[in-house]
């Protein structure tokens, strides 16, 4: 499953104002532990159906970085509106992931 780029034009909706939680991953162009964390995280979003996935690539969006302290990649952090309830860093399993959902 394709997970959807979020931008800050889209951030309150898309996250945010979700509805439900939303794993959202920030990533940098050219992070080899970005792309090699991609597609765990589709597989992921495959098989936590009740869960958002996003991406935000944190160079294009740095401000929604800063928002989150994020500042290692990949970072993924774990929202329901505007409660984070895990931030992790660093390529993490499929089990992990699915692990850090069940909230």
């Amino acid at each position: 499953m394709e997970i959807p780029k979020i931008t800050g034009d889209h951030f309150q909706t898309e996250v945010t104002g979700a509805g439900r939680p939303v794993l959202l991953e920030f990533y940098q162009e050219g992070c080899q532990a970005c792309e090699a964390q991609l597609p765990i995280l589709e597989q992921a979003a495959e098989e936590a159906c009740d869960v958002k996935f996003c991406r935000v690539d944190a160079g294009e969006e740095p401000e929604l970085a800063d928002r989150y302290g994020v500042t290692e990649f990949p970072a993924m952090l774990i929202l329901n509106g505007e409660k984070i309830f895990r931030k992790v860093t660093g390529r993490q399993t499929l089990e992990t992931v699915l692990e850090y959902l069940e909230m």
